[in-house]
C-alpha cells in the first residue's frame, strides 16, 4: 500500500437551510484539499423545510459527509491531521442572528474540537459565502461592495476583511421577499424542483426562439430590492399561459436589473471610493444573471471590478468557513 502524506488540515462545517457541507483545507497554505456536501431532501411541490426537519437531516448527513470527505483525502494520498475546526453558527455576523439549522454543524464541530483538543472558530454563514468567493476572487484590503443573495438573504453591504472574518455594514436588504424566495416560488409554480435556482436557469435556455416581450419590474429604493411585486406579476403570467422559458428569462433579468441599481446606488453615494464588487450566494451562481449584471454595470460605472463566486461555490458550501478558520490560525 502506498504511503500517505500527513497534512495538517482545517475542517470547515456549514449546515444551512439547504445543504450539509464539509471542507478540508491545508492549514499551511490554505489550499482546498477536499469537500463534501449534499442537498437536504424536500418533497415535490414543497417550498422549503421546517427547522426541525432541517436539523434532523443535518444530524443524519454529517457522519456521511465526514466519511465522504475522508474517502476523498484517502484517494488523494492524504492522511489528515485536523488542527483547527471552523463552523458557521449563525446566518449573519450579529449576536441577534439565529437559526436552529446551524446548531447541528456547530455541535458536530465542537465535539470534534473537544475530542482532538484543538481550537474551534465560530463564524457566520454569510461570512462563509464571502470567504468562499474570495478564495477564487481575492478582494483588496480596503472596503468593497459585497452582495449576498440566496434563499434566506438579500443583503447589500460594504465589507472589509479582518483576521477573523469580515467587518460588515449593511446598507440594503430585501424590502419584502429575499431574492431566492422569489426564484423558488416562481420555480415551484412552473413545476420545477425546490430549490429551483439551477432548474430555472436551465429552463431559461429552452425555446430561445420565443420572442421575450414579457418583462417584470425591478423596484429598488436606495439599495433595498423589492420582489413581491415582480412575484405577483410572474405568477399571474404563468396562470395566463406565458411560456415557462419566457417567465424564467424575465425573472433573471429582473434580478440582474435590481442588483445593478443597488450596486450603482452604493458606489455613487458611499463616502469613500469603492472600486470592487463581490457577489455571492446561491442566486449568484446563475450565469445569465452574472452576464447581465456585468454588462449593465460596465455601461454605467467605470473602473469598477465585478467578481462572482464560481457557480459551484456560490451555492452553499463549507470552503469559506474553512478559509476563515485558516485566517484565524495565521492572524
Amino acid at each position: 500500500m502506498a504511503s500517505r502524506r500527513k497534512v495538517a488540515c482545517v475542517l470547515g462545517i456549514d449546515t444551512s437551510n439547504y445543504t450539509t457541507s464539509l471542507c478540508a483545507i491545508d492549514a499551511q497554505d490554505g489550499k482546498m484539499l477536499a469537500e463534501s456536501r449534499t442537498l437536504l431532501r424536500v418533497a415535490n411541490g414543497a417550498k422549503g423545510l421546517r427547522q426541525s426537519e432541517v436539523v434532523f437531516q443535518h444530524v443524519q448527513n454529517l457522519p456521511k459527509m465526514m466519511a465522504a470527505l475522508q474517502d476523498q483525502l484517502t484517494r488523494d494520498g492524504i492522511e489528515p491531521r485536523f488542527v483547527h475546526v471552523a463552523a458557521s453558527v449563525r446566518p449573519r455576523p450579529w449576536a441577534t442572528s439565529y437559526m436552529p439549522a446551524f446548531h447541528a454543524g456547530a455541535s458536530f464541530g465542537l465535539a470534534i474540537a473537544q475530542m482532538l483538543s484543538i481550537p474551534m472558530t465560530r463564524t457566520s454563514h454569510q461570512e462563509g459565502h464571502l470567504a468562499a468567493a474570495e478564495y477564487f476572487e481575492p478582494m483588496p484590503p480596503t472596503p468593497f461592495v459585497a452582495i449576498h443573495i440566496s434563499g434566506g438573504t438579500c443583503d447589500v453591504m460594504v465589507a472589509k476583511r479582518t483576521p477573523f472574518g469580515y467587518q460588515i455594514v449593511r446598507v440594503g436588504e430585501g424590502a419584502d421577499l429575499h431574492v431566492g424566495q422569489f426564484v423558488d416560488r416562481v420555480g415551484v409554480a412552473l413545476g420545477l424542483p425546490f430549490p429551483a435556482g439551477p432548474h430555472l436557469e436551465a429552463l431559461s435556455r429552452v425555446d430561445l426562439h420565443l420572442t421575450d416581450q414579457f418583462e417584470l419590474p425591478a423596484p429598488v429604493r436606495g439599495a433595498r430590492m423589492s420582489f413581491s411585486g415582480p412575484l405577483t406579476k410572474a405568477l399571474t403570467a404563468i396562470e395566463q399561459g406565458v411560456p415557462g422559458p419566457v417567465v424564467a428569462r424575465a425573472v433573471q433579468s429582473c434580478i440582474a436589473r435590481a442588483l445593478t441599481k443597488s450596486v450603482e446606488y452604493v458606489i455613487r453615494t458611499h463616502r469613500d471610493p469603492l472600486a470592487h464588487v463581490l457577489i455571492a450566494g446561491g442566486v449568484a451562481a446563475n450565469r445569465e444573471i452574472q452576464r447581465e449584471v456585468v454588462a449593465r454595470l460596465g455601461r454605467r460605472l467605470r473602473n469598477v471590478h465585478i467578481a462572482f463566486a464560481p457557480s459551484l461555490f456560490a451555492r452553499d458550501n463549507a470552503l469559506g468557513v474553512a478559509q476563515i478558520g485558516y485566517w484565524r490560525i495565521h492572524a
